[in-house]
Order: structure tokens, then C-alpha cells, then sequence
């Protein structure tokens, strides 16, 4: 039947909170014990290596629950605070097995429960090889968040899969002070990877707030000691992209402080290779400092690291190859090299500050140079994680330490990965974008984009102890970053109640133009095989068109219009940290419309060319 397909779906915090209700209403009516308990595996729907088991015992005990490994070795363990009443989050189940689970009261009774688990694989472990120690790397699992396909997972010294996420969160994860930890939503709102906002929640999946953000998240956020957070974001009702930051409230969501990076650094200046016009700075990073009370933000596109004052948001240094930048920058704000062994970043990730104040960064080292002349083929490149000591008085630079230069290409790679500093002289790099092309050569594209030519991606972590290696992660598949992280924390791991909607998308970007078109009452053609789909803040039209068709979305409200262009030209990008959600058919579209801004009832119609066709839906607003 031609037309759009009308599907109403339900936000994810409010599917959770209708299956905890559940259980909740059917612990309470019954006689659960700890011989006898409630289990509920996957209860927040998104996490299949989890369970909550629910009982009660007479007297308050404390209750220790043991997943068992399939060594000794593997087994993970959480004790919890004393109740009566106990709802318990179970981590660290293996997928495609038959758990053994241990729940024992302290000084007391056991039991041990068997939960049985899907193969979130489908049969395909990810990881070629884990080389570390169980005493080495203990209970801390190794958590991948994906580039592309890839499930979002969590591996422990056995190269075992742990823990998962099977909605397409993105980004970085980040654990709060509170246990919980932040991440990127799965709610797509502008192609190719911005994001609706930030989500905090439980390792089990369930979700306590959504931060919605009018310009979206992207690649990074950060919590304050005050508990607000600082995420990068952009306007998307200008031109540009991945230029802003922003301070949220953690209690409302709003936004208390915006920095633009117009405002302290001049697009189309210092480019790097693969510099554009709308992504001239592509911001993969941010580091709050607390000694200078400053921001660190990484630039891709401009090779560089820049520090700005956390209050006026004024300039303070920038750490890159100077080549190509107006002098007037490079002698008020850039440092001169010293010592042996230096060599400059080139579209860098992840930076951060150690506490004596040194640099550090993932250096891609894509193109290894400012001048197109030099640039530097794949097969001929490196990456590496690199430490650099600066002195912000005589503005000198000195590189201290690296690791990954002697790698090669096998650890090259252009896009994506980090370095985690957790002590002097123990780090953390991952290189998660490594690529062969279709003949099994190191590729010139990046990963995002060769995983629909044939080609094979990789990622490799690795943590460095005083020179030492002392684990290696290699896996299939791309992987943005790399965190090191227990499982559970202090406390209870999980709150009962119902998520909430903090903060707000703001209002849809429309076209100005209205495109002359004659109605006449047809449905859009099954070709374009349509689908909208309405959630309560917002709705999505998915749909295909040909390329170069002239396609605009419209709602109508009697003299009322809103109108939305879609694009049909491929869009060509050179940077592509997330390719989650790329179509492999360009034919394909998405196009996001916020609820802000719009009331009432309206018609959905859409242009094609110079004629205007019926869906057959209305959205509400």
C-alpha cells in the first residue's frame, strides 16, 4: 500500500519503566526468598548480559553476589549494603551460556542460579586475542564503544565478553562519581552522528536521565566536581559544526554556559588535511583543568589542541604545527620545540592534562603534515599515543614520551582512539581505527567507510607500565574509545523509579524557500518505501528517493507550513568518528523534526520534484 507507514514509539526510558513496574508489582505479591528468588534477565531491554534478581529476608543482611568465571580466575563478585528488601543488579554474565550465579547473605545461606544468556555474536567473537594476566588486569573489564557495526561490549583479561549494549549508544562512556556512568543517546537527530543528548545510566541499561541538547551531543562530555556537565555540541541552525561547548545543569538539563569557538579562533586558518568548510574545527575532545581553570579542546581539523579560560573563554595556548598559521597567531599563542625526538601531532584525539600539567593525546598523525606537498601515505604512516611537557612562560615544548611509532602501520590509524593517563608512567593507548582495503593493504579510507568496500577493521589496545607492556587488546571491528572500568561500584548499583526527560532539542532548522508544486492527491509511491516514526518529543520520516530529486518534507496546517528539505546528493565527509548510522544504500534518508516550536495537529506531505504528495499521517505536537 503507498502512503508512509505511521509508527508510534515509545522513548526508551518509559519501556524500561513499564518493565520494572512489572516486576516490581509481581516481587511485592509474592513470597520471594533467598532459596526462591525473582529473576529477570535483561529487564531494561538493552543490556542481554544482565539480570536483576529480586528477595527478601527476614533480618537486614548484607548479600554478596559471585558470577561465577568459567575459571576462577573469571569470577565477579559484588557485595551489597544491608536490607531487607533486596533488588539486586547482576553484571558479568558471558553471552551464549549458562551462567552459574552465587547469591550468599554475609555469614549465611546461599544459592546458586543458573541464567542463560543469547549470543549477542551470533557466533562471531570479536576479539582475535587478549594478551594480559588475570592478576594483572583483576575484575576491570575493557569497555569498546563502536565506530561502526560493532556492539558496544565490555572484555575481560580472557578476551571474554562481559558486558553490552545492544541500542546503538555512541561515544565515549564516562563513569560519574555516583557509579553511574554518561553516554550518547541512540536517538539520531542530524546525519552523520549528532546525537539527541546524553544519557546517565546503570551498567544494567536502565536509563535515569536524558540531557537533550537543541544543538545535539557529539564524541565527548565531562563531568564537574559540582556534578554538571560539560559536553560538546553545535548550533544547528548555522552552517557549521562541531564548534561549541556547553556547561548542562545535572539537575534540569538547561544550559548555563556556552562557549563558541568563533569567538576565539578564525575557521579556515591552520588547516589540517582533511579540513572542510562546514567542519573546520571537528572537535573530538575536551579537558577541564582545574589548577588553570581552563578547557583543553581537540581540533582535528586544524591539527591542534587549544586552551581557552573556563570564565571569559579567551585563548590561551595552542599545541600544534605551526606551518601555514599568520605569524600574529604563532607568537602570541604557539610554543617552540625543545629537546630531542620532537615531532608535532597531526589530527589528533582524546586530549587530556596530568596532574604536573602535561598534554597528552591519541596522535593519528593522518597526512603527517600541514603541506600537501609532504603528506604521508597510509602504508608509509604511524600512530601513536604522545606526552608533551609545556611551560607557559617561555612557551617551550618538549615531548617526554610515546608509544606506537614503532608499530607502523599495523597501528595507524586516522580517525577515532585515545590515551588514559592513570598514573606516571602507566597509560593506556588505543588505536581503534585501523583499516585494510579489499586487497589487504593498509587503507587510505577511513574505517567507517571501508567497512562497505570489503575491506577488514581492526582495533588495538594497549596498556604501557613503566615501558612495559602489560595488555594488548586486538579485536575486529572499529572502536571509538577504550575505558578501563569495574564493573560495579561502591553501594547499590541500581534505583528503582521512573527516567526522566531533562533539557530540550529545541526548534527544527526550516527552509525558507517554498518550492512551487502541484497537488493532486496521490500517495507517495511505495518506492519510497516510507516510514515515520513518532516518539513524544519528536518524529523521524525514513524514506528513499533518487539522487538529485528535489525532495522537501512539509506540514500543514491550514495557511500553516513548516517546511524541511532533504537532501538526495551524497554527501561526502572526511571525517566520520561514528558510522553507526550510514546507509549502505545513499538512496536512503532520515529526516529529524523536533516537536518544539510546532502545535497542533498537521498533515504530512512531501515535495518530490515539482509535485506534492499525500502520506496519509498526521503528527500531533
Amino acid at each position: 500500500m503507498a502512503g508512509v507507514e505511521h509508527v508510534v514509539e515509545k522513548h526508551l526510558i518509559f519501556q524500561q519503566r513499564e518493565a520494572e513496574a512489572a516486576m516490581l508489582e509481581t516481587f511485592r505479591k509474592g513470597d520471594y526468598t533467598l532459596k526462591h528468588p525473582l529473576v529477570s534477565p535483561n529487564l531494561y531491554r538493552i543490556n542481554p548480559l544482565s539480570a536483576v534478581v529480586a528477595f527478601r529476608t527476614e533480618t537486614e543482611q548484607a548479600v554478596t553476589v559471585t558470577v561465577k568465571g568459567k575459571s576462577r580466575e573469571g569470577d565477579i563478585s559484588h557485595t551489597f549494603p544491608r536490607a531487607k528488601e533486596h533488588i539486586l543488579p547482576i553484571l558479568g554474565l558471558y553471552p551464549g551460556w549458562k551462567n552459574q550465579v552465587e547469591i550468599r547473605e554475609y555469614r549465611g545461606e546461599s544459592v546458586t542460579l543458573e541464567i542463560e544468556t543469547p549470543d549477542i555474536f551470533h557466533g562471531k567473537n570479536p576479539v582475535y586475542s587478549m594478551d594480559t594476566t588475570p592478576e594483572y588486569l583483576q575484575d576491570n573489564c575493557i569497555f569498546l564503544s563502536p565506530s561502526a557495526n560493532e556492539v558496544f561490549a565490555a572484555f575481560d583479561y580472557a578476551g571474554d565478553a562481559r558486558w553490552c549494549l545492544t541500542t546503538p549508544c555512541v561515544f565515549d562512556l564516562k563513569r560519574l562519581r555516583n557509579g553511574n556512568v554518561l553516554i550518547g543517546t541512540n536517538r539520531l537527530i542530524k546525519m552523520p552522528y549528532y546525537m539527541s543528548g546524553l544519557y546517565e545510566i546503570s551498567l544494567t541499561g536502565k536509563i535515569y536521565h536524558e540531557y537533550r541538547l537543541p544543538g545535539g551531543s557529539h564524541h565527548d562530555a565531562v563531568e564537574m566536581e559540582d556534578g554538571n556537565i560539560l559536553c560538546l555540541t553545535q548550533d544547528l541552525t548555522r552552517d557549521t559544526v562541531e564548534d561549541m561547548c556547553v556547561l548542562i545543569s545535572r539537575e534540569t538539563g538547561e544550559i548555563l554556559k556556552t562557549w563558541d569557538y568563533q569567538k576565539f579562533l578564525q575557521p579556515g586558518i591552520g588547516k589540517s588535511g582533511s579540513w572542510s568548510e562546514r567542519d573546520w574545527f571537528h572537535n573530538n575532545a575536551l579537558w577541564y583543568d582545574k589548577n588553570t581553570n581552563s578547557l583543553t579542546f581537540s581540533g582535528r581539523h586544524m591539527d591542534c589542541m587549544v586552551n581557552v579560560d573556563f570564565e571569559t573563554g579567551e585563548l590561551n595556548w595552542i599545541i600544534g604545527d605551526p606551518e601555514g598559521w599568520p605569524k600574529e597567531w604563532t607568537d602570541r599563542y604557539f610554543f617552540r620545540p625543545v629537546g630531542n625526538d620532537f615531532q608535532w601531532q597531526y589530527e589528533q584525539h582524546a586530549c587530556l592534562i596530568t596532574p604536573d600539567g602535561d598534554v597528552m593525546c591519541f596522535d593519528n598523525h593522518h597526512w603527517a603534515s600541514k603541506n600537501p606537498e609532504h603528506y604521508r601515505k597510509a602504508k608509509d604512516n604511524f600512530s601513536r599515543g604522545v606526552r608533551y611537557r609545556i611551560n607557559t612562560r617561555d612557551m617551550t615544548i618538549r615531548q617526554i614520551w610515546q608509544y606506537g611509532q614503532d608499530r607502523g602501520a599495523e597501528f595507524f590509524s586516522p580517525y577515532i582512539s585515545n590515551v588514559e593517563y592513570y598514573n606516571e608512567g602507566h597509560y593506556m593507548v588505543h588505536s581503534g581505527g585501523i583499516a585494510y582495503n579489499k586487497d589487504g593493504e593498509i587503507s587510505e579510507s577511513l574505517g567507517a567507510f571501508e567497512m562497505n568496500m570489503g575491506g577488514r577493521l581492526e582495533a588495538v589496545t594497549v596498556e604501557i607500565c613503566d615501558n612495559k607492556k602489560m595488555m594488548e587488546l586486538h579485536t575486529a571491528g572499529n572502536y571509538y574509545r577504550a575505558e578501563k572500568m569495574k564493573l560495579y561500584t561502591e553501594g547499590s548499583n541500581l534505583e528503582m523509579g521512573m527516567g526522566s526527560l531533562l533539557g530540550h532539542m529545541g526548534v527544527t532548522r526550516e527552509f525558507d524557500t517554498d518550492v512551487p508544486a502541484e497537488s493532486e492527491g496521490e500517495l507517495l509511491p511505495d518506492s519510497c518505501c516510507a516510514k515515520l516514526v513518532e516518539e513524544e518529543d519528536r518524529f523521524t520520516l525514513y524514506s528513499r528517493f533518487e539522487k538529485g530529486q528535489l525532495v522537501m518534507m512539509l506540514l500543514e496546517k491550514g495557511d500553516e507550513i513548516h517546511r524541511y528539505y532533504i537532501s538526495t546528493a551524497s554527501a561526502p565527509h572526511k571525517a566520520m568518528c561514528c558510522g553507526t548510522f550510514l546507509e549502505s544504500d545513499e538512496r536512503n534518508t532520515k529526516t529529524n523534526v523536533n516537536k518544539a516550536g510546532l502545535s497542533g495537529t498537521y498533515d504530512v506531505r512531501v515535495i518530490i520534484d515539482d509535485k506534492k504528495y499525500e502520506t496519509g499521517v498526521q503528527v500531533s505536537c
